[in-house]
């Protein structure tokens, strides 16, 4: 089973991507890298909204679990969703793509705020449209902001980048025998528990007939094949 034809993508990508090879915080070199991969997929014609996680710099559940309030470090990890958005806005306009940050959480000096309207006008424009802080609320992932953000924009299809190629029956790193789906519907991912994204960004995906397709961003190139059709990846979707 394939997607529908795309127009516009949102593309999340978790934090701990912008790491590289490093064990904390931000790589420039693979930053760059990762905006080539933007810039050639927003070259086929598309419009890309993009969410990027803040597990590099601080990530918010980690902090509660070690005693920290847990709205007090969600808020601090949206914040560091607001670093690694500025980080891919600067990598991308230097590669002459013009990007629009917008945060959840107003920062009026350094983005702009979550605007609808006016995010859609910058898509039109031809702009990549970056969205920070997630939904500007704690308790919620990132992959919820990155659901909500999606359905709003009215995107074609939710695009995960993570360090595996898809979705598996159980985690690949434990189990060598893990078996990998082509496709799986979003009651399957609920049910079981696969750990595609959280269960409120996947019944978010579901409601609004947003297929959700998941592959390893590490692997060069790996963004345009995938949106050709090709590549290795997950669907999720209704079956």
């Amino acid at each position: 089973m394939s997607l529908p034809p795309i127009k516009r993508v949102l593309l999340k990508l978790s934090g701990e991507v912008l790491m590289g090879d490093q064990q904390f915080g931000i790589d420039p070199v693979f930053v760059a890298e990762l905006a080539k991969e933007v810039k050639a997929a927003k070259e086929t014609g598309l419009e890309i909204c993009l969410v990027i996680g803040g597990g590099n710099i601080f990530r918010g559940m980690a902090g509660a679990a070690q005693g920290m309030d847990r709205a007090q470090a969600d808020y601090m990890g949206m914040l560091a969703t607001v670093m690694n958005a500025l980080a891919m806005q600067n990598a991308l306009e230097q590669l002459g793509v013009q990007t629009r940050v917008q945060s959840a959480i107003e920062m009026d000096k350094v983005c702009e705020p979550v605007i609808r309207r006016r995010a859609e006008r910058h898509l039109e424009k031809g702009r990549v449209v970056i969205f920070a802080a997630g939904v500007g609320a704690p308790y919620f992932t990132t992959d919820s902001g990155a659901a909500l953000r999606a359905a709003e924009m009215k995107c074609d299809a939710l695009l995960k980048g993570t360090s595996v190629d898809g979705v598996y029956d159980s985690d690949p790193k434990h189990n060598p025998d893990a078996i990998r789906f082509d496709t799986v519907s979003y009651d399957r991912v609920l049910a079981d528990n696969l750990k595609v994204m959280d269960a409120s960004a996947v019944a978010l995906c579901r409601d609004n007939k947003i297929p959700i397709v998941v592959f390893s961003i590490r692997e060069k190139g790996n963004l345009a094949r995938v949106l050709a059709g090709g590549g290795v990846q997950t669907i999720v979707q209704d079956s």
